[in-house]
């Protein structure tokens, strides 16, 4: 008999007495602390269930997304070929300088992550961003969910349910050396830089990374982009050269702080440095890639069953500036219309990340939303519809209680190599914005559940 996803979630609840949440809770907490799995000073996890999903539902979001990654890809190469095209994402000057090099490396994003809502019951999902710089999640998911099948209540339910982590790391090291012996046309291990800045909330999970790299044979060391030297044509760190880059800091941070003849940059110009993600990445990375993925203007760009994919899972995105567009098979002016609709819209920076100036035209006032938008229009932001948002009851132990609470859930699955889906990311959140960085939410693991 099919175990469907409702009665799996429910069967798992009904194992959570008071005495089994508390063991569980226990050993959540700890183990958390115990493996890092901490962004910045608090526990990641603050839930004591998996997202679970089941196979059949989890198959057809990596087809979904397979279809949309070769738009993606699609929209890249025609860009790269055609300026007018590319001017629709609003490039700076030093983006378009840095976008023209050519990385070596077959895709410009081997790891990268969609953001996404999706309800399992009826096949809705919506695609909301396209993270094609520098995803993270993968490490903290897979830590997780070694530590969710090794808790109390796990312990009963695996008696009765076939539970299958659904891990995301190895995509990343498939997609970095793949990349590196691409790049280097050798079989050698590279010694690998993850970088980013010191104080960033997430470097407990370059500490996880750096530990799943070395058990796989591979030096890897957690490096500052300020700790970083260009001398005699290779990039030093930590002591000795470097050969392939992990990426986790965001260019534009990389260029801010340090400029465009810094160490790093140099050395990915010069080709004595491979780099994952890329400075090409940063096309794709900005929120407006899906503004010209599914405006009328590109559409003779993609063929029918991806037009039709953009269609059904992208929600209407726009660049916010003086025009008319199509809406609902009409055309409008867009500004006036982005003005008289805020229940039904968000805006969004052009190069923001972890919510960072969002703006979510239902939680605001009329008053604000002008003000907002008026804003929007000197700066490159994007306007895109209202999606609609799952919510699933998770328990959590608390006080010395049990208790359950509805959240909302995104689905996130990593993309790897520019071309398949495996892994996915499952942040919850009790606020309309799902988004650890911003301060509210929490990480699950992705779990594949059916019958024994």
């Amino acid at each position: 008999m099919t175990l469907g996803l409702p009665e799996a979630i429910a069967r798992y609840h009904e194992l959570l007495t008071d005495e089994i949440a508390a063991e569980s809770q226990a050993m959540l907490d700890e183990e958390q602390r115990r493996r890092g799995v901490y962004f910045g000073p608090r526990p990641l996890c603050t839930a004591l269930r998996p997202r679970f999903l089941t196979g059949d539902q989890y198959r057809y979001v990596r087809e979904r997304c397979a279809v949309l990654l070769r738009a993606m890809r699609r929209l890249l190469q025609a860009a790269l070929a055609s300026e007018p095209l590319r001017r629709q994402f609003r490039l700076t000057e030093w983006e378009e300088e840095l976008v023209a090099l050519d990385p070596g490396i077959p895709d410009p994003s081997p790891t990268s992550r969609f953001d996404s809502f999706y309800f399992p019951e009826t096949g809705g999902l919506w695609l909301t961003e396209y993270n094609a710089e520098t995803p993270t999640g993968a490490a903290y998911g897979d830590t997780l969910a070694d530590v969710f099948l090794a808790l109390p209540v796990m312990r009963q339910f695996l008696r009765s349910v076939d539970v299958r982590p659904v891990p995301g790391r190895h995509g990343i090291l498939h997609a970095l050396l793949a990349s590196y012996f691409h790049w280097k046309t050798t079989r050698a291990a590279p010694r690998i830089a993850i970088l980013d800045w010191r104080e960033v909330p997430t470097y407990s999970e370059f500490v996880l990374f750096q530990q799943y790299f070395q058990t796989h044979g591979l030096d890897a060391v957690i490096v500052d982009p300020r700790e970083t030297e260009f001398r005699e044509g290779r990039l030093v760190a930590a002591g000795a050269p470097v050969d392939l880059i992990y990426k986790r800091v965001l260019i534009s941070e990389l260029i801010e702080r340090c400029g465009r003849d810094h160490a790093v940059v140099r050395a990915v110009r010069s080709g004595a440095v491979c780099m994952v993600n890329g400075f090409r990445c940063k096309l794709l990375h900005k929120k407006v890639s899906f503004a010209v993925l599914c405006d009328e203007r590109n559409v003779a760009l993609f063929p029918a069953e991806e037009r039709q994919a953009i269609d059904a899972h992208i929600p209407w995105t726009r660049l916010l500036e003086e025009r008319k567009t199509r809406h609902g098979g009409k055309e409008v002016d867009l500004v006036p219309f982005v003005l008289s609709q805020r229940e039904r819209l968000v805006l969004k920076p052009n190069d923001e990340y972890g919510g960072k100036g969002v703006v979510l035209g239902w939680e605001v006032s009329d008053a604000v939303w002008e003000e907002r938008v008026r804003e929007a229009l000197r700066d490159p932001h994007v306007v895109q519809e209202r999606v609609p948002v799952p919510r699933e009851p998770y328990p959590s132990f608390v006080d010395g209680a049990l208790q359950f609470a509805d959240r909302i859930v995104d689905t996130d699955p990593f993309a790897c190599q520019g071309a398949y889906v495996d892994g996915c990311l499952s942040r919850l959140s009790t606020a309309a914005l799902v988004n650890v960085t911003a301060g509210g939410g929490s990480q699950v693991p992705t779990m594949l559940v059916e019958s024994r």
